[in-house]
């Protein structure tokens, strides 16, 4: 399983587009996984014939493990071109094959396709434990992946860096544990929070490592359905992984760590929907969507350019506000996989006509499953659109990294005081929830306060801003 990018650690496989004894060409899809940002593609970087499909779909895969293994030659059988896997760290030397193989001096995780170069350095061959002989190795056999672990017991090379997911590793620093010093007991020699908490314990308190070894699925594994939800009479149970999982650790993470503030504003937006409707036929905008949301985001741009300090992130580990020179604005957008968060670049550059194509295009590669996860990265300020759904307004929890998000509720027509006389308006409320830390009170109201001046009267300052 490569590294698809953005430090990934895991991902799901959603497809195979190919079935052992397949004939695969060099950059041919293979199959379609899920990482906690995006579906991908991956293709093979090389031809052969597929001999065995390691894992079923809707497995969840760490990063480093392999997934298909290839026969690329016509003759005898050899070993795959796939990524080479970490093997699980054992209690006691494991009697293995000799093996005496090229490979880098420590894993590189890379998209399938764009191989690493191997080390010039020979591996030296294991021994085996006394009294016990070494197999030898098949003169002839079907296509294998043999791992031999980097690191057993924790003693692997002096400059190896210890492998364990964020969270550990925050929780490593939070108890000042040194994740050097932690013999790691998960999948591939990946450090757990047990391990963790078990380093952290006093000495007095031994642990007992019982470590599973690694397997590789057979063929008839791979084929068989992999179960992803539970059901008996009065319960169903959904495994949390992909988009949701991501979402759940974020919106946990920003909640507790951003001091959350949330402000409302109702108003007339009457005349941005009239404005809306003229859009519609105007010659600049031919052929493209124009909706109250392609207003709304234009005047939050406005807005931020008047109040400039609403676009900053707090950076944690150097006790500094960053303040943003550009807006990339995030659109929540609902879809098959979840909630995801993609955003436009430099959205604060862009004319009307520019930001209604590149919404039309968010929403819709959102909606067809195809957002990277570098179009989910960088975001600085986001939009979430619950008046699609019939809800007058919500308290948004921020994005992680930025310091504001906009809720934008249901446009109804209300009883409204206009020119002194009640009559029936185009009203709506806007909620702001913003980090306390980087935005006080008067700013935010401010900020708030503009955005809705501005599409109060959206004419003369949207169409010409």
């Amino acid at each position: 399983m490569p590294d698809v990018g953005e430090g990934l650690t895991e991902a799901e496989i959603l497809k195979w587009y190919v079935q052992p004894g397949d004939t695969v060409t060099d950059g041919q899809v293979v199959c379609e996984v899920e990482t906690a940002k995006a579906a991908v593609e991956l293709p093979i970087p090389f031809d052969g014939t597929v001999h065995e499909l390691c894992f079923p779909e809707g497995t969840t895969v760490d990063v480093g493990q392999v997934i298909i293994s290839v026969n690329v030659g016509g003759g005898p059988a050899e070993a795959p071109a796939a990524p080479v896997a970490e093997a699980a760290p054992a209690a006691a030397p494991v009697p293995a094959p000799v093996v005496e193989e090229d490979e880098p001096q420590a894993r590189q995780p890379v998209l399938v396709g764009y191989g690493v170069a191997a080390s010039s350095t020979k591996r030296r061959a294991r021994k085996a434990p006394a009294g016990v002989t070494a197999p030898a190795a098949p003169a002839q056999a079907a296509p294998v992946v043999v791992s031999v672990p980097e690191q057993l017991n924790g003693h692997g090379p002096a400059d190896a860096r210890p492998l364990a997911k964020p969270p550990v590793r925050k929780l490593a620093k939070d108890l000042g544990v040194d994740l050097a010093t932690v013999t790691p007991t998960g999948p591939d020699g990946i450090i757990t929070r047990e391990d963790v908490h078990a380093a952290a314990a006093p000495a007095s308190a031994p642990t007992v490592e019982t470590p599973a070894p690694a397997v590789v699925p057979s063929p008839a594994q791979a084929v068989a359905p992999a179960p992803s939800v539970a059901t008996d009479a009065r319960e169903t149970r959904v495994p949390v992984k992909g988009v949701r999982k991501a979402t759940a650790a974020a919106m946990v993470g920003s909640a507790f760590t951003a001091p959350h503030v949330t402000e409302f504003v109702t108003f007339d937006i009457t005349r941005t929907m009239k404005l809306v409707e003229e859009l519609k036929s105007d010659k600049d905008m031919a052929g493209l969507r124009v909706n109250p949301l392609l207003l709304i985001a234009k005047a939050v741009l406005v807005a931020v350019k008047r109040n400039p300090e609403i676009n900053a992130a707090w950076d944690e580990a150097a006790q500094e506000i960053v303040l943003k020179h550009y807006v990339n604005l995030g659109i929540a957008a609902a879809t098959p996989r979840g909630l995801l968060v993609p955003n436009i670049k430099d959205a604060h550059t862009q004319t009307l006509p520019e930001l209604s194509a590149s919404l039309s295009e968010l929403v819709s590669t959102a909606r067809e499953g195809k957002t990277t996860p570098a179009a989910m990265q960088g975001g600085t300020f986001t939009i979430t659109n619950v008046g699609v759904f019939g809800v007058d307004t919500g308290t948004p929890i921020l994005n992680p990294g930025e310091s504001a998000i906009l809720a934008v509720g249901a446009i109804k027509l209300q009883p409204w005081v206009h020119k002194g006389k009640v009559k029936p308006r185009q009203v709506t409320t806007l909620a702001l929830s913003f980090d306390h830390r980087l935005v006080d009170g008067e700013l935010g109201s401010k900020f708030l306060a503009d955005v809705a001046a501005i599409l109060e009267q959206p004419k003369r300052l949207i169409t010409r801003a």
